[in-house]
């Protein structure tokens, strides 16, 4: 009886099996790099908007500050886009009859909302709050890059879940200082530019990100300027901070009571000080899903 298949036909099949794995891997490495691509995340992207608003020009050219518009940052989930009435309250009498602003006096008019694009746009089944992270020490620029260099804003980070669980596995690299939350060229402390931090203890009542106190200037020269954060402060509050114990009179306090300062010369020393004193939790203790996910 004749031979069916040649010789060469088991060469001819190991070579289809290795032929069939490489591009069964080569498929999985296309679509890999193609998730993690800026044409699905987005990133660093210029969406269309009504209204060619310039974060480089309100923020570093006019000084802003963030919470001017984004009222909402401190104490919500979200950060809040400005009602129209917030761009009024300047273009009521600048600009008033620019051809770019007419839609935000169309919608001053009719009060209808400005429909913007939303450029940090996560699933519906992330829950993201800003309150917890801006009071735990995260800059704005951490996530959304130097937004007062952005003439129009973009997609700093991909926002992915790898890049948001690289940062909670070592959250020491980018919390920063409170006082230092919305300043957008914040550098890490260096053995030119050390940070003296020194931290109270913490009271009821009192977020624990408020009783640390940090400052740029070594505090033993007699120079130092304490940088305290500008959230939720009191008088009360500003004598906890630097040392002294409030009485029952608000505008009155003891004698302070010396503070010690450590100073930091790098991010991880920095940051691992701020992570014990901030009880920012640790991976372990973020095992449920349901913290970012409901």
């Amino acid at each position: 009886m004749a031979q069916i298949f040649d010789r060469s036909s088991n060469a001819l099949a190991r070579m289809s099996l290795v032929l069939t794995g490489l591009i069964v891997i080569a498929l999985g490495v296309t679509l890999d790099q193609l998730q993690r691509s800026p044409w699905v995340t987005r990133q660093g992207q210029r969406a269309d908007q009504p209204v060619p608003f310039s974060h480089k020009h309100h923020v570093q050219g006019l000084g802003l500050q963030c919470q001017y518009c984004h009222t909402s940052v401190e104490k919500s989930s979200y950060a809040g886009i400005p009602p129209t009435r917030t761009c009024m309250n300047c273009h009521a009498q600048i600009w008033t009859n620019a051809e770019l602003l007419q839609p935000v006096r169309d919608s001053w008019a009719t009060g209808e909302s400005i429909v913007w694009t939303k450029v940090h746009d996560l699933p519906d089944y992330v829950y993201f709050s800003h309150e917890i992270h801006v009071n735990k020490g995260m800059g704005c620029s951490s996530c959304h890059g130097r937004v007062d260099e952005m003439p129009i804003m973009y997609q700093q980070n991909t926002l992915q879940m790898e890049w948001c669980l690289n940062c909670h596995r070592n959250p020491a690299a980018n919390i920063r200082p409170t006082s230092q939350i919305y300043n957008m060229a914040w550098k890490s402390p260096s053995e030119l530019s050390p940070v003296w931090c020194a931290a109270s203890d913490v009271k009821k009542g009192v977020p624990t990100a408020q009783s640390v106190n940090c400052t740029s200037s070594d505090p033993a020269s007699g120079s130092g300027n304490p940088q305290l954060a500008s959230l939720h402060l009191n008088p009360a509050r500003l004598a906890l901070i630097s040392g002294a114990q409030a009485t029952d009179a608000p505008t009155s306090v003891r004698t302070p009571q010396p503070v010690s300062y450590t100073k930091f010369t790098s991010q991880e020393a920095l940051g691992s000080f701020l992570v014990q004193h901030y009880n920012i939790r640790s991976p372990r203790d973020l095992s449920s899903c349901e913290v970012c996910h409901r």
